[in-house]
């Protein structure tokens, strides 16, 4: 964690906030009876949260982890190899020499928090925390320090679980079984901030379902509790001691606070811990579909009436999308009788989803509602992404954009299938359309307005027509880095 600021607040605002009340005026907070019907109260804990602190603070533990790393590569700037020493230079220094060149490896230390979800020893914690540590300890609250064994971890979502051996019971914290924290609601951060040990801070819920484009899963909760430097992995609590969420990051745009920090919602950690505490990993479902945002553009192009829905770029060959009857350029809306508003939303629904469910997903295809059955697979490994290739060959012109047919060489360089369609983007004008909306050579444009182009005087074609028939623009299917995705570029 970065560190962060304090946010000082004046004596007459903590003693307004002490009592319970907010007062809209002078007046009404010498007398309450004299405040407006319309008014509202906010009310704060009236003894502070040390019934609280005192209650979930044994469940809190400090984790200190040893990664070794040798030298090199801790610092891969320096010297490498013995220096070359002149005749007659004595053994003893030539031996020292020969070890300065050769060093040793050293321990790297981190410290982080974590808390006890099972007498038994289960401690949750971040992925960040211990996933690369070669011995990781648990401090416990009264300082009894218990060497740990990592049982799982799931890096989509920063989460891990460890188990303690101990010879009673330990205190532990239970996860809160529904998303009940409200924008407003009280708070309180327990963890280990600098290596201080275990220390309390508070604040509210400022936000959720926060996307900080940190992995396809982000559903973050924000709290203005400050989170510090080792506070990583500790939990958020609600006024009832349950947890709300697993401190995981901040924003911090200096290294300081200021005053934004987030927590892995407990729907989802307390999911992940299940899963990592039976296997040892996480099972994810899959639609086999990349997918991307549904802009004001795109929408006005495919003729929606408003921008929302996750528009499939590509059907994967080997995905169940595919064998369900999906298309490119469908608009996913719902998935299993939850609506989708934004593409963000469909990974996290289908990630949900265990392999072998069968759901029904409805989509907008051209203009009208589809219902698509599928049985949804397992998620498989990530594969690799393909790399730009750099094309060489005579150009096309359109929308400020330099056009190349593909040659086989070019599409095995991209590894796109013999035989498809494809026009390459060679060139590309910084003053054009194609420009601002963010087309770069070395793309290749694989349709326009949902159908296949193979050479760039269809392209050209293609945008006359839609020219002629007074439209405001055209969709283009791009294939860039191995994936998908549909740009809509203004004709105007």
């Amino acid at each position: 964690m970065n560190p962060m600021k304090r946010t000082f607040v004046s004596t007459a605002a903590l003693a307004a906030l002490a009592l319970g009340l907010v007062a809209h005026d002078a007046r009404a907070a010498l007398d309450p009876a004299a405040a407006p019907a319309t008014s509202t109260t906010v009310l704060a804990p009236q003894a502070g949260f040390a019934d609280l602190v005192e209650k979930v603070k044994p469940a809190v533990v400090n984790i200190s982890t040893t990664q070794k790393v040798d030298r090199e590569r801790a610092s891969p700037h320096r010297d490498r190899g013995a220096p070359r020493l002149p005749p007659g230079v004595p053994e003893e220094f030539r031996r020292f020499f020969e070890r300065q060149a050769t060093p040793p490896a050293e321990d790297l230390n981190a410290l982080g928090s974590g808390f006890i979800v099972d007498p038994a020893g289960w401690v949750v914690t971040n992925n960040h925390v211990v996933g690369e540590a070669d011995q990781i300890t648990v401090v416990l609250a009264d300082g009894t320090k218990l060497p740990a064994t990592l049982k799982g971890r799931d890096d989509k979502t920063d989460i891990a679980l460890l188990k303690v051996e101990s010879a009673k019971p330990l205190p532990f914290v239970a996860f809160a079984q529904a998303d009940t924290a409200r924008v407003g609601d009280w708070v309180i951060a327990v963890g280990n901030p600098f290596g201080l040990g275990g220390s309390v801070s508070a604040g509210i819920v400022s936000a959720n379902g926060r996307d900080i484009n940190s992995g396809p899963y982000d559903d973050y909760i924000q709290i203005d509790a400050p989170i510090n430097r080792g506070n990583s992995g500790g939990p958020t609590f609600n006024q009832t001691g349950e947890v709300i969420g697993v401190n995981t990051a901040i924003f911090s745009p200096n290294g300081g606070s200021v005053g934004i920090g987030f927590a892995v919602p407990a729907s989802i950690a307390r999911e992940v811990v299940a899963q990592l505490r039976e296997t040892g990993g996480v099972e994810r479902g899959w639609l086999g579909v990349q997918i991307q945002g549904v802009t004001p553009e795109i929408a006005k192009a495919i003729g929606m009436a408003e921008p929302k829905g996750a528009l499939i770029a590509e059907v994967l060959s080997n995905g169940p999308a595919a064998g369900a009857g999906f298309q490119t350029g469908d608009v996913i809306v719902g998935f299993a009788g939850e609506p989708i508003a934004e593409a963000g939303d469909l990974p996290r629904r289908v990630a949900k989803a265990r392999a072998g469910d069968k759901v029904q997903v409805q989509v907008i295809r051209q203009g009208k509602a589809v219902d698509l059955p599928v049985t949804v697979a397992r998620m498989p490994a990530p594969e690799k992404k393909m790399s730009d290739a750099t094309p060489a060959a005579p150009a096309g012109d359109a929308l400020g954009m330099a056009l190349t047919a593909l040659t086989p060489d070019l599409r095995d360089g991209l590894r796109l299938p013999p035989g498809g369609g494809g026009v390459m983007v060679r060139e590309v004008d910084p003053q054009g359309v194609a420009a601002a909306e963010g087309i770069r050579a070395g793309d290749v444009i694989l349709g326009i307005d949902q159908e296949t182009v193979t050479s760039p005087s269809e392209v050209a074609k293609k945008v006359d027509e839609a020219r002629a028939s007074k439209r405001s623009g055209v969709l283009v299917l791009l294939h860039r880095d191995g994936g998908r995705r549909f740009v809509a570029l203004p004709l105007a």
